[in-house]
């Protein structure tokens, strides 16, 4: 890392607490709670600032809105079996204003994925054996 670089991101850090403190706030708001993982990160408040600055900006990215992405974490959370934030994200987007037949329909569309994915990897074991 060069000097300068050096220097913005010690600049950066030695607001990592003000830092911290906000994110957990904008963190309650956005998803009505605050998860269990961000207060334990928080323990780390240089790591924390850092993590939480990268999160806020690809959770929000300017092209989505607020429930656009909200819907888009339930279809990630779906598929990677997370429940707790699937539980999140349920909550976050209704308080973006998604409703429940929006919600339902990204769930139903994200088991399109998970069940794809076992087929395609079930049937092409199938059909290698079928060769044997």
């Amino acid at each position: 890392m060069n000097e300068e670089t050096r220097d913005c991101v010690a600049e950066f850090l030695r607001h990592a607490d003000e830092i911290g403190d906000g994110f957990i706030e904008d963190i309650g708001e956005m998803l009505g709670m605050v998860p269990f993982i961000f207060t334990k990160m928080r323990e780390r408040p240089r790591a924390f600032a850092l993590t939480a600055l990268g999160d806020a900006m690809t959770a929000r990215p300017e092209s989505l809105d607020e429930k656009t992405a909200e819907l888009i974490c339930i279809a990630a959370a779906a598929a990677s079996c997370s429940d707790q934030c699937l539980k999140v994200h349920i909550g976050a987007a209704k308080i973006a204003g998604a409703t429940d037949d929006e919600i339902l329909d990204t769930i139903l569309i994200a088991s399109l994925i998970g069940k794809t994915k076992i087929l395609a990897r079930s049937l092409r074991m199938l059909k290698e054996t079928d060769h044997e």
